[in-house]
């Protein structure tokens, strides 16, 4: 489980754009990106004003540091990842970004569990969550079609739980096609394997597979 302790916001000062790391915060006045749209560090702001065009390279790593964050992956399990996906039959970006959207804690967040990834992986890590009416705490789990994930009986009597019942029901959280949703009893169904049009992230996968073959 990726571990980041210093404030996340950083990350997306480091990238340029929100990675949506901080839920309901980052659509408010107090965004970081918002408020100071320059990498962080003493010399932040200089580099707003440095000329010259970025080299293929930084353009690549970038992009392969910013799915890294986006997932909140370390660099090992992430190059492990894109093995997979190019032993894997298709679209070696696709692939990546498939697998990607199928850990369990990416999955907890799409269904509006949880307001961010890194809350979705707490949730998950504290044990919260059940996978085919089986309790886990690995947030990196792959999940499959017909996959069932559910919130543990004893954690339904929490409050955050019992709040988040009606609190889906109210904002009618939009589910991606590839799960489905039942709010009452907060449950749901893993249907396919998503494919690139259901993945509503800002990644250009191409720069890492150009990343990953030099």
């Amino acid at each position: 489980m990726a571990r980041h302790i210093d404030p996340v916001c950083k990350l997306c000062r480091r990238e340029g754009e929100k990675l949506f790391l901080k839920g309901s915060r980052c659509m408010s006045p107090k965004c970081a990106v918002d408020r100071r749209g320059y990498p962080p560090g003493q010399h932040g702001k200089d580099t707003q004003f440095r000329r010259g065009r970025a080299s293929d390279y930084l353009t690549q790593l970038r992009e392969k540091q910013k799915a890294r964050r986006i997932y909140g992956v370390f660099e090992r399990q992430f190059s492990r990842y894109f093995d997979k996906a190019e032993r894997t039959s298709g679209l070696t970006g696709t692939n990546l970004l498939a697998f990607l959207e199928c850990r369990l804690d990416n999955v907890v967040y799409r269904l509006g569990i949880a307001e961010s990834r890194p809350q979705a992986r707490q949730i998950v890590a504290h044990g919260h969550i059940m996978l085919n009416g089986r309790k886990t705490d690995v947030a990196s789990a792959l999940v499959q079609p017909g996959d069932k994930i559910s919130i543990r009986p004893e954690s339904m009597k929490r409050t955050f739980f019992k709040a988040l019942r009606s609190d889906l029901a109210d904002r009618r959280v939009s589910v991606p096609r590839w799960l489905s949703l039942d709010t009452k009893n907060i449950s749901a169904t893993v249907l396919n394997l998503p494919v690139r049009d259901d993945i509503d992230v800002s990644l250009n996968e191409q720069l890492i597979v150009e990343y990953y073959s030099r």
